[in-house]
């Protein structure tokens, strides 16, 4: 599932710079938006639960600043695998005339856009750590272990892609279900609601969430100063390759059939 990528590094990088740069195209403040963007959904969600409902997050200070930085490494988290998520159903109906060139290897798209919402991660986390900066003069020196803490996902999210860029050329109806799809694992995460507040019935339900595991990791590491559960970590690693093959496989499979559907 990996020669993919690195077979075709260049073409890959290649098309992910122009997913990135072509959402940023004609703006006046081009890349600036990545990091203009979480600046504004931060004040958003901050007035919405920080100021309005009043929500405050289990053994922290209780201050407003420490919960909208707890609330948007939540989002970050989901942001990434949203985006990934909404956009799969669509990939391959939107390169119509790449399925028509035959030595085109349309196994590498689902990167691209990986890497792309990969970027914005990136963005959003650096916002992240510049705010924490300003609020509390000093950043977890754990906060290094974030990259190892969502290389997971980074797994988990090619495999989903795999599936629904596939299964999005037989299906169209798909691209409608996984826009509902990211909001409910939103709100059924721990991104916005604490899980351990929750009744025994509900947490199973916010725990089989693949999100809420990685969202704990880095709110432990890089809010609360903790080492990765690391034993965690390696099964979710393993979870995420094998769904991940899985995904891989499934495109492989279906991909001569493209050209007849398209």
């Amino acid at each position: 599932m990996f020669s993919a990528f690195i077979g075709h590094r260049s073409l890959t990088t290649e098309l992910a710079k122009r997913e990135v740069l072509g959402r940023y195209r004609g703006a006046s403040f081009g890349l600036l938006w990545s990091l203009i963007s979480p600046f504004m959904m931060l004040v958003v969600y901050t007035i919405a639960f920080g100021y309005i409902m009043k929500s405050r997050w289990p053994h922290a200070s209780g201050s407003t600043a420490e919960f909208a930085l707890i609330l948007f490494l939540g989002l970050i988290v989901h942001g990434f695998f949203a985006e990934c998520l909404t956009r799969a159903p669509m990939l391959i109906v939107g390169n119509t005339n790449l399925v028509k060139r035959i030595i085109f290897p349309l196994e590498i798209l689902p990167w691209p856009m990986v890497l792309s919402a990969l970027f914005h991660l990136v963005a959003n986390t650096l916002v992240f750590a510049f705010l924490y900066l300003i609020a509390n003069h000093f950043l977890h020196w754990t906060i290094v272990f974030l990259p190892l803490i969502l290389a997971p996902l980074v797994v988990l999210t090619a495999g989903v892609v795999w599936f629904l860029a596939s299964l999005g050329v037989y299906m169209r109806d798909i691209s409608q279900v996984t826009g509902v799809l990211s909001t409910a694992m939103l709100f059924l995460s721990s991104a916005i609601v604490p899980v351990e507040t929750l009744p025994p019935t509900y947490r199973a339900l916010f725990l089989l969430n693949p999100l809420t595991y990685i969202i704990d990791q880095t709110r432990a590491v890089a809010i609360w100063g903790q080492m990765p559960n690391f034993t965690g970590l390696a099964i979710y690693t393993i979870v995420a390759l094998i769904v991940a093959q899985v995904g891989y496989f499934w495109f492989v499979k279906t991909k001569r059939g493209f050209a007849d559907v398209l």
